[in-house]
């Protein structure tokens, strides 16, 4: 199990995995297993905010605003992350929202297994 990112331009076509190439900017999938623990960790403590959120069983979309608002979660998690595996999916993960907030109308889609 685990948790791809996809950066996508706009609103990607998430019953059509042809069409949703077309909108993808850039995508992460080297690190799910690791992010998948990152963020079920946030879970198991009850620490709130838009990470936990994320479903690691189905799909996460974000807009840049809540993009801009989960990376102000990151440091936190960091903090409370020992693991290097996981740290390196947290810096992905970091790199992924701060693009997002930066391109209007784009979306983080966390995809999940």
């Amino acid at each position: 199990m685990g948790i791809d990112l996809e950066l996508h331009s706009s609103r990607p076509a998430r019953n059509n995995w042809r069409k949703s190439r077309a909108t993808l900017l850039r995508s992460s999938y080297g690190h799910s297993d690791a992010l998948t623990d990152a963020l079920g960790s946030l879970q198991l403590l009850g620490v709130p905010g838009r990470l936990t959120a994320v479903d690691p069983y189905g799909d996460t979309m974000m807009n840049e605003q809540e993009a801009a608002a989960a990376l102000q979660e990151i440091h936190g998690l960091t903090q409370r992350c020992g693991d290097e595996r996981q740290l390196a999916a947290l810096g992905d993960l970091a790199t992924m929202l701060k693009e997002c907030a930066a391109t209007p109308g784009s979306y983080l889609w966390f995809a999940g297994d």
